[in-house]
This record gives structure tokens, sequence and C-alpha cells, in this order.
């Protein structure tokens, strides 16, 4: 069964158009952008893929960075029973409320976290990380704010912005699929 849901995302990413913006090779797929149409099928493949792999006891929160990590992290929700807090990029101005800098390989903004307090136990999960350039200041953030990361699922690890990341710190970091992109080629790394 993991290996028939594994190969339902290898196939997706394969078959996924890609764009350029500017010098930057960017995928469009369902579970990263929405376009074309997600799935039902993908994403409980994704769902279930990081289900299977977390130890739930060790997690009080699910933290899902908007806009795509929102889908998979509401879907694990669902399935765990677990609350599911949003890193937003749109600030509140609530008590309590942490801005984080945060740059793409395209883009530049912030995310704002809530209602994660310290000792909270969190599973952080979004759909790709290209250079790490969101997925580090959040991790930092987070052991800032005395919360855990007892576990941290991506779907795309693409290229090499998770060993960037591995670099930087000891947190427990995932991806389902591993790709590397030459121009608009993508290639699945085993």
């Amino acid at each position: 069964m993991r290996d028939e849901r594994l190969q339902t995302l290898h196939q997706s990413v394969k078959s996924a158009p890609v764009i350029m913006k500017g010098d930057y090779p960017y995928f469009i797929h369902p579970l990263s952008d929405g376009v074309p149409m997600q799935s039902s099928e993908l994403l409980t493949a994704a769902r279930d893929l990081i289900d299977d792999n977390v130890n739930w006891s060790k997690v009080d929160k699910i933290l899902g960075i908007e806009a795509m990590g929102i889908p998979l992290a509401t879907a694990l929700c669902l399935i765990s029973g677990k609350p599911m807090v949003v890193g937003r990029k749109r600030e509140y101005g609530l008590p309590g409320e942490t801005c984080i800098d945060q740059s793409t390989g395209y883009s530049k903004g912030n995310i704002y976290i809530n209602d994660i307090q310290e000792g909270d136990r969190i599973l952080l999960v979004d759909d790709v990380v290209s250079t790490g350039g969101t997925l580090l200041p959040i991790l930092k953030c987070l052991d800032s704010m005395g919360a855990i990361v007892s576990a941290c699922w991506i779907v795309f690890e693409k290229d090499d912005g998770m060993n960037y990341v591995r670099s930087k710190g000891d947190w427990p970091l995932n991806s389902l699929v591993k790709i590397t992109m030459d121009g608009n080629r993508i290639s699945i790394v085993d």
C-alpha cells in the first residue's frame, strides 16, 4: 500500500508543468499550488504516508504553513484528532502573535504564528521546501518560543533546500518525495 501511495505522488510530480520565475524553475503541482485541481487521491496519499510515520503521542499541535500546507494539516488534523494551527501570511495582531521573516527563491514576506506556547510539541507540515528560506526561519522561531518540533514533514523536497536546513540545526526533518530540477526537467531522487 505504501508503495502505491508513493508511486501516486511520484507519477504526479513527474507530469507536473514547470514555469520559470526569472531564472527560478517552479513546478506546478496540485499539492503545492492547488492547480491543476487537487484530487482526494493525492491528498490522501500524502496524508497517509505522513500519518504512518508520526508518533502522535508526541504531538500536541499540527502547524501547517499557508497556503498549501493548510490542506495537508487539515487532513492530518481530521485523522489524528490533534488541533491545527496555521502559519499565516497575514498579521492579525492577536496577543502572543509572532512574526517570522521568510524569503524563498522567488518571494519575500512574513509568516505569523499564533496559538503556540512554550512546551508545545509540534508536527510541522508544508508542501515543498526548495531553498529552505521559509522552513528555516519557522524552525528557529519555534525553538525561540520554547516549542518542541516533534516531527517535520514536507511533501516535496526540491534540490538542496532541506540539506541547507539540516546543516543549521538538529530538527527531525522528513520528506515524502525528493526531486531535482534541471531547467524544466523534474527528476525523482531515490
